[in-house]
Order: structure tokens, then C-alpha cells, then sequence
């Protein structure tokens, strides 16, 4: 497996190797004691799935204080735009964010510590994205960071009336009134 840190400190692009035939394919895609090498020992305790279509834009979504999670991202089949977004207030990177393409053609997975906001935007006619955190989901502690803040100022491909978003992430936060992380 390859990590590449990104431009914030603490965020991976991970890529596992690939082992293919004329039968198909092998990869492992998780194994601890290389992730703990390279990113820090982390304790993951549950896995999601979520399934959606092009357009949905999921996000920007974090669990406040205590209730924080990391997370390890990557999509099963389709193709994603992933984005996380630096909650942290004393970082360097306060409100900056990281963009990566992550799908089942390229494999790469992205690897998000706690103290972020974390979003998609399905760019295939479906996807299937797949996450790991190291704590429960608290549906009291959840916030929503607008994905259209301009002072955050994220680049989505798709114009604002192609998006398809919930109430929920309709009705996010702003950052200079979101719970952040000092």
C-alpha cells in the first residue's frame, strides 16, 4: 500500500496494491499494522455503506466535540468526489479542504483524523461508498457544514440546481457558526 499525505497534515490518499488475472482481482485494502506505520494507530469500531446516484452531494458532515470521528473512505463501484474539510481551529489549515477522486477504477482511499467535515458527490449513475470510523455515530452530536460556503470556497463540478441534497444538508452550518474543534 502507498500513503501520500495530502496538503493538510494528517490526511492520506492510501492506494493498495492490485493483484489481477483472467480470473479477476485481489487487493487488500485494509491491514493494521501498516495503517498504524503510517498514519497512527487508529481503533476502528464500525463500518458504513451507503449507496446513492449521480448528483447526490452527501455532506459536509462531522460529530462534534468528544463524539469526533476518523475515518477511512473508499467507493466499491462508481466514482466519487470526496472532500474533507479542516475543522480543526487552531490548524494551519482552518477551513481549507482536500479533494480527491476516489473510484472502483483507481482504488484509492482516503483517510480523514478526527476534527473534519466529511462530504461526497457521486459523479457515476450510482455508487456504493464504503467508510470505517473509530466511533459510534451519535445522532445527537452530528452537524452539517455547508458544502456552499464561500468562505470555504469548494470547487464542485456540478452547478447548484444539479445537486441533489437532503433537508439536513440543505440546512448546514456556516463556518464562522459551526461547532468546531479546538
Amino acid at each position: 500500500m502507498k500513503f501520500t499525505e495530502q496538503e493538510i497534515q494528517g490526511v492520506f490518499v492510501i492506494e493498495p496494491q492490485k493483484f489481477g488475472d483472467a480470473r479477476g482481482y485481489f487487493m487488500e485494502t485494509y491491514r493494521k499494522e501498516i495503517f498504524d506505520r503510517y498514519v497512527g494507530e487508529i481503533n476502528f469500531v464500525q463500518d458504513n455503506q451507503s449507496h446513492s446516484t449521480y448528483g447526490v452531494l452527501r455532506g459536509l458532515h462531522y460529530q462534534k466535540g468528544n463524539y469526533s470521528q476518523a475515518k477511512l473512505v473508499r467507493v466499491l463501484n462508481g466514482r466519487v468526489l470526496d472532500v474533507a474539510v479542516d475543522l480543526r481551529k487552531t490548524s494551519p489549515t482552518f477551513g481549507k479542504y482536500v479533494m480527491v477522486e476516489l473510484s472502483e477504477e483507481n482504488n484509492k482511499q482516503l483517510f480523514i483524523p478526527r476534527g473534519f467535515a466529511h462530504g461526497f458527490l457521486v459523479l457515476s449513475d450510482t455508487a456504493t461508498f464504503a467508510y470505517k470510523v473509530d466511533n459510534v455515530y451519535a445522532p445527537d452530536q452530528e452537524a452539517t457544514l455547508m458544502y456552499d460556503d464561500p468562505s470555504v470556497g469548494i470547487k464542485w463540478p456540478l452547478a447548484a440546481e444539479k445537486l441533489l441534497l437532503s433537508a439536513k444538508d440543505l440546512n448546514g452550518k456556516y463556518l464562522a457558526d459551526a461547532d468546531c474543534f479546538e
